[in-house]
């Protein structure tokens, strides 16, 4: 084989392949712990221990319970349409995955550090939802149905809020680039003078992901378990895997926007000594901790309450932002 055709095709192929094996493999092995803090914390708001017998500390319990669900036995209701059924947590999980090739952890360290990176994971959260749909549909049942409507209408309502909370950050970088958004909060972080913002994106990624307050997809008390209700073992546990890396991807995107990724809070000692993967594991560790307490503080919401929270006060607010975002930068930049 040609020497330039290896170091021009086949060598940068295979170093983005490991790449992105390592930063799946790191993301699912955090995921299992991020399902065991937030049994956790669950656990600790009603005066609980959670998990304590499987490892030291209960730390293995998320990987004996994927084991569990991965021998058991795949059943599919006979009335379903069994290859759109079996594929739909497959594209939740592969969809959540993609979207981490952009995220920096640290400068550099993104799998593509596109230029269009923030539109890239839009365009990736908004196609999660056909994997809701497909379920649901597939199922054939009365119950999935109903949820995956749910989610569906949930998931785009909630999705325009989080597009003009982007547009907002992205009219003071002027860069669709992650690492120039998080480069560009060397001063002072966007939660800040973006805070209204960054307290409708959060809200409206709980609601993106179908969390307390918003879970109205997976009613227990409505629903049964919404558009999962007919799945079981590795289905199931693919479903699981997908909603909870869109849950800590949202976590990244929040730090990313509005907590400066892997800057430290202030440039000085001790906190510039700490590598930058670790300020970034520390804010999405600190975002997942909110995620999770809004289940023990917020009781869930009716759906006609959701729906007016989101076309009728976060949309006002976030158009409103907006218009005065642009108008500020526009007078000073005038004014300079």
């Amino acid at each position: 084989m040609d020497s330039a055709f290896f170091d021009s095709y086949i060598w940068p192929a295979l170093v983005v392949t490991l790449h992105s094996l390592a930063i799946i493999l790191a993301l699912l092995v955090s995921l299992a712990f991020f399902m065991l803090a937030d049994r956790k914390i669950w656990a600790a708001a009603q005066l609980r221990k959670g998990p304590t017998v499987v490892g030291p500390f209960g730390l293995l319990q998320s990987f004996a319970d994927i084991a569990k669900y991965l021998f058991k036995e795949i059943i599919i209701p006979t009335t379903a349409n069994k290859p759109v059924f079996l594929l739909a947590p497959f594209v939740t999980m592969f969809l959540a995955l993609s979207a981490w090739a952009v995220i920096p952890v640290n400068e550099g360290w993104a799998v593509a550090d596109i230029n269009v990176g923030i539109l890239y994971i839009f365009a990736i959260s908004s196609l999660g939802v056909y994997g809701v749909i497909m379920g649901g549909w597939a199922s054939n049942s009365k119950y999935p149905f109903l949820g995956a409507l749910r989610s569906a209408a949930q998931m785009v309502s909630y999705e325009v809020s989080i597009g003009l909370v982007i547009i907002t950050v992205l009219l003071c970088v002027g860069s669709l680039n992650l690492t120039d958004i998080v480069l560009a909060q060397k001063t002072v972080w966007f939660a800040v003078p973006l805070f209204p913002m960054f307290v409708v994106f959060f809200i409206s990624a709980l609601a993106e992901t179908n969390r307390p307050p918003f879970d109205l997809p997976e009613a227990e008390s409505e629903l049964v378990s919404g558009f999962m209700t007919e799945y079981s073992s590795t289905p199931y546990v693919v479903f699981m895997i997908g909603e909870l890396a869109n849950i800590v991807l949202m976590c990244a995107m929040m730090t990313i926007l509005f907590l400066g990724g892997w800057l430290a809070p202030v440039d000085i000692a001790p906190f510039n000594w700490v590598p930058g993967p670790v300020w970034f594991i520390i804010k999405m560790g600190f975002m997942f901790f909110l995620f999770a307490m809004m289940k023990v503080i917020v009781p869930r919401y009716r759906y006609d309450q959701l729906m007016r929270l989101g076309w009728k006060v976060f949309l006002p607010i976030s158009l409103l932002y907006v218009v005065l975002v642009a108008g500020f930068l526009q007078y000073f930049d005038m004014a300079s």
